[in-house]
């Protein structure tokens, strides 16, 4: 699996620098093209799920101990938390973003039968793992529903609402930037909130948070142990976001509002980067100085956790749904509501019972990410080398998305 894996993240640098060389200066317009600060705001939202509001205060204590895990030596826990979720690995996002805009139309490798098959079963699979994360951490984040560590019959039942609201909301595609801007809001204040419960009330003050935030520098100065697996966590995690990067590219391809290549690479790096490095620094400051979370703040950050699984979970469903025809236009809003709570609920219970594994979702990805070049090679590389623009059906017009179903 680790050579597989090194061979998806090898070709994938590869690919974004060979797109950027000879395509950095085409204009990308989605079919459904939205303003900048709606186009972030949906990658964000859409491309981060659970894990980032719920594993960072489970984990900072893994990075420091040397002892069990010495390959973290190099830099330190902050840094090591921002590279499995920041910037460098954003760049999974923007190939297949680009893609899925530019050349896809021409190309057409994923509405091969058994491609879009397969490309169904990761999209499917990952978005049962997206609520099984939330279902496993929230022993950990309301101890007060049971004893902390066992997941009790009320979590299974936020869980179930959780994926019945995000099936309602697939029903339209409008729900999509409500949700996306409700998201980015309630993270900015979530942010603040516990800010300022850890900088002003313990009188630290904003030096103190610029002091723990310039750790995170650390991780360019080490970028390079961020490429390959430094071990079988981070392999996971490699695993998990190749799992995310072919159904977020697709999704986030429809509303690309007329920016550069190069722009739309620069904006998935650094934009999303920005928030989960503040992020990051808060709760590594909570953590550093043992500042308890229960209560308010643990509450605070599953709401915001939840919004955000609502938010990915919408995307995806939308996104499998669209692509084996399995519509509210084809099978009316009720049996489309109670079919995917019902698949979506059995895989979550699925990941649950250790009977799958996010891990085989990745090499599936990698897979159909190598199998698309091997395909532009073989039939399509005259008319892939002739491409010089975006679609010429696909215009800059705001007000699609308002019309939407």
């Amino acid at each position: 699996m680790t050579t597989w894996l090194t061979i998806g993240i090898l070709f994938t640098f590869a690919a974004i620098a060979f797109v950027i060389y000879r395509w950095g200066n085409v204009e990308c317009i989605g079919v459904t093209p939205v303003r900048t600060f709606t186009f972030i705001a949906i990658l964000f939202t859409s491309g981060l799920d659970v894990g980032l509001i719920m594993f960072p205060l489970t984990e900072f204590a893994g990075y420091a101990d040397l002892n069990a895990s010495p390959e973290y030596g190099f830099t330190n826990p902050l840094a090591i938390e921002f590279g499995f979720w920041a910037f460098l690995i954003w760049a999974f996002y923007f190939l297949t973003c680009f893609y899925f805009c530019v050349i896809e139309p021409r190309v057409k490798f994923f509405e091969i039968p058994l491609i879009k098959f397969i490309n169904n079963l990761v999209i499917i699979g990952t978005c049962a793992f997206t609520a099984y994360l939330l279902l496993t951490n929230l022993p950990w984040y309301l101890p007060e529903m049971g004893d902390g560590e066992t997941i009790v019959s009320s979590f299974y039942l936020i869980v179930f609402v959780i994926i019945a609201a995000a099936v309602y909301s697939s029903t339209s595609i409008r729900y999509v930037r409500i949700l996306s801007l409700a998201s980015t809001w309630l993270f900015m204040a979530l942010i603040l909130i516990m800010w300022a419960g850890a900088f002003l009330s313990e009188g630290s003050g904003v030096g103190e948070f610029f002091t723990t935030f310039a750790m995170i520098g650390d991780y360019f100065g080490n970028i390079h142990h961020f490429v390959l697996p430094m071990n079988d966590y981070h392999e996971f995690y490699l695993f998990w976001w190749f799992a995310w990067s072919i159904m977020i590219g697709q999704f986030t391809s429809r509303f690309v509002g007329g920016l550069k290549t190069y722009q739309v690479l620069i904006a998935m790096m650094v934009f999303p980067s920005l928030p989960i490095a503040v992020w990051f620094t808060v709760l590594y400051y909570y953590s550093a100085n043992e500042i308890a979370t229960t209560g308010f703040y643990n509450l605070a950050m599953v709401v915001v956790g939840i919004t955000f699984v609502v938010n990915s979970l919408d995307s995806l469903i939308r996104l499998y749904t669209d692509n084996l025809n399995l519509t509210v236009e084809r099978f009316g809003k009720t049996k489309y509501i109670l079919g995917n709570i019902a698949l979506m609920s059995g895989l979550t219970l699925l990941f649950k019972l250790d009977f799958l594994q996010i891990q085989w979702v990745g090499a599936l990805a990698i897979g159909l990410i190598l199998a698309c070049f091997g395909y532009i090679l073989a039939t399509k590389y005259k008319k892939v080398a002739a491409i010089e623009r975006s679609p010429k059906e696909n215009k800059i017009d705001f007000s699609k998305i308002e019309l939407a179903n």
